[in-house]
């Protein structure tokens, strides 16, 4: 994200729905709801054309194969969990 007062908004708001894994990495567990929500308040703060969001979502099945290497909590949720 080019613009760094961007990039403080939407970090700020994605600590919001999880949690800081990485600097530019965050783990949200969210229900569907949630998810669609933050979705939407994502697409206010993102420039489509300077910026680059992924979502990697997964499963209650590929959520048990995550590897957690040093320290820091693991993510163990509820299968429709979605890191992103």
């Amino acid at each position: 994200m080019p613009c760094d007062k961007r990039r403080k908004k939407v970090s700020d708001l994605l600590e919001g729905y999880g949690r800081r894994v990485q600097y530019s990495v965050f783990e949200c567990v969210l229900s569907s709801s949630k998810y669609e929500e933050l979705r939407e308040r994502l697409r206010e703060r993102v420039k489509l054309e300077e910026d680059n969001v992924r979502f990697y979502p997964l499963s209650g099945h590929t959520l048990g194969q995550v590897e957690t290497w040093g320290v820091g909590p693991s993510v163990t949720e509820l299968p429709g969990s979605v890191i992103i």
